[in-house]
Formats: structure tokens, sequence, C-alpha cells
């Protein structure tokens, strides 16, 4: 409510506009604290803008980016050279020769993967962040699956999006070591974004940040609930396992149908990615993880959340189970 009542863009010089100013520097600080960020804050609005501004204004133009990224990645680095992934993890073979052959590059790997589960940074100094960096370059990690759930990774830059921790949609920040990796383009947030603040978002993203952590179900439980899925569908979980993402291929049925049945249960889950889940086409980040195209038209990804109860996820997994056994009997 704070924020809906204060009007006022948070650049302008009068009274109401530095009462904006300081309620937005104050919730930046508690973003900063919360995330254990002590670099600076670019606030954005979303994944997808803090990937563009890091990416694509990076004053590092050679640029390679893992090849399950979200689209996102992609689309902000479109001439990106690809990180192969072999067995859930980036190809440090790869890695090592690339980081040979040129200059410095800006290597983009997402902390985790949104529709596997998979960590491809599963530590604070993970082997791909640390090789790249004993070799001069930066690293970019798109947090947006692990901020306010684990620690962040050492990065130079981080993506983090506030609907993804319980906060609204519509806001997110890239977190930057210093200003001087990006060419500034003029405008709002010491001028490396166009567009007022979304100071409403911005405070929502902090009282979110504030309770981060406070989950309803424990680490244990999240992961033998990932097992009792496992129990009734094909296991998609290549490489170090989140406790929050579960990806699992029912055998008799085609995720689309898995999607609509669910839904009618009052259970809501997806295909991949929220933000490509309205194609047809099979994942491009399944197929990047090697699974075979067969098992990916039969994927779903269950998320978790901080509110998500037990009694909520055993509900599930007997639904699932029962959904997979109604599949099975009647392809039988």
């Amino acid at each position: 409510m704070e924020g809906m009542a204060r009007w006022a863009n948070p650049s302008s010089p009068h009274a109401e506009g530095r009462a904006a100013r300081r309620a937005l520097e104050d919730a930046r600080a508690r973003i900063k604290s919360a995330l254990g960020w002590t670099g600076e804050v670019i606030l954005t609005s979303g994944a997808s803008e803090a990937l563009a501004i890091g990416l694509g204004r990076s004053k590092v133009q050679r640029q390679l980016v893992s090849a399950v990224e979200h689209d996102a990645v992609f689309r902000a680095a479109p001439q990106a050279d690809i990180l192969p992934i072999v067995e859930g993890e980036p190809d440090e073979a790869f890695l090592a020769e690339y980081l040979r052959t040129g200059p410095p590059p800006v290597v983009a790997i997402q902390a985790i993967n949104s529709e596997t589960g998979t960590a491809l940074l599963p530590s604070v100094n993970s082997p791909a962040l640390k090789i790249v960096q004993d070799a001069g370059g930066l690293v970019l990690a798109d947090c947006s699956q692990s901020a306010g759930k684990m620690p962040l990774p050492d990065a130079d830059m981080v993506v983090v999006s506030a609907h993804k921790l319980g906060g609204p949609p519509g806001v997110g920040a890239l977190l930057i070591r210093n200003f001087g990796m990006l060419e500034p383009t003029g405008g709002h947030e010491s001028g490396y974004r166009a567009g007022t603040e979304n100071l409403p978002g911005v405070l929502g993203f902090a009282a979110a940040l504030d309770v981060a952590g406070a989950w309803s179900t424990g680490v244990e439980q999240r992961f033998d609930f990932k097992n009792a899925l496992y129990d009734a569908a094909d296991i998609n979980m290549p490489g170090v396992q989140c406790s929050h993402i579960v990806s699992v291929a029912m055998e008799h049925l085609p995720s689309a149908a898995q999607l609509i049945r669910l839904d009618a249960l009052g259970f809501a889950v997806s295909a991949g990615s929220a933000c490509s889940s309205g194609t047809l086409k099979i994942s491009r980040s399944l197929a990047a993880f090697g699974i075979p195209e067969a098992v990916a038209a039969r994927t779903i990804r269950v998320s978790l959340g901080w509110s998500t109860t037990v009694e909520e996820l055993d509900l599930f997994a007997g639904a699932f189970h029962d959904l997979a056994h109604d599949a099975a009997m009647r392809a039988a």
C-alpha cells in the first residue's frame, strides 16, 4: 500500500519525488542486504530486461552462453557462441579451450535450469565460474530460479526476478560488481536504464526478500516429493538437482494431456518455461540436456513455492500417480 500511495517519480526534485526516492533507495538497500550483494543494483522490469542490459550493453564483445539458457538470453546475445552441456554440467573442456582461443569473454550460465531443476552453478564458487574468472572473463549468472532460495554464486553479474521468489511480477534487478562493465545509455538507474522505476513493484520485491527462506516445507520433504513422482514416471534429472523444481515424463500421456487433466484437478503445472509453454515445439533446453524428443514430448515441470505445504505435495503426488496408472491401463 505504501508504494501505491507514493505516486511521484523518484527522479523528480519536489518533496513528493524526494520521498519516493528515499523509499526506492531504502528498498534497494534491503534487496542488496537480503541477497548478500556488495556491488551495484540496477532495478529493472524483470529478468529479461536485466539480461538485455547485462549482455546487450556489456563492454565485453565476445560472448558465450550455455545451450540451456532461457530464450531471453539468446535474444539478448543473438551472436553469442554456445557452451555445450555434458551430463548436466557445463562442458569444462570446451570452456577451457574456448578461453584459450580469444580475448576474455562474458559467459552466461544460469544457476538453476527452469525446466529440469538442474543446478549449473550448484555452489558459490562452481568450477565453471572459476575457470572463466581465472582466465580474466566475466560470468553473468541468471539466478531467476535460485535467488532467495540459495546463496548467489560469486559471479560478476547476477540476474534476479521478483516474482520467482514471491514478489510481484514486472520487476527484477541486474546485480553488477561495478558500472564500469557496462556502456551507459542515459536515463534512470545511474544512467543504465531508460524508464521510470516501478516503485510499488520494487517495494514488493524488497518485502518478498524480507521473508524469503520461510518455506512451509523442508529440503528433505521437497526431495521426498521429487522421488515420489519419479516412482511413477521417467526420470529427467541431469546433473546436480535443486529441491524446488521437478521435471518428469509420464510414460503413456503427452505433456499437453497431463496439463489439461491436472489443471482440472486444481494443479497448476507447465510443460517448460512459461514464456514458451504456448508453443508446440519440443523444448530446446531439454534437447540440449540430451533428453530424447519422445521423452521431452511427455515432460512436465512442477515448481514448488515457499508457501507450498506438505499436504499439497501429498495431494499432487497422489493425483499424479493415479493419472499415470490410468494412462498405463488405457495403453495396456
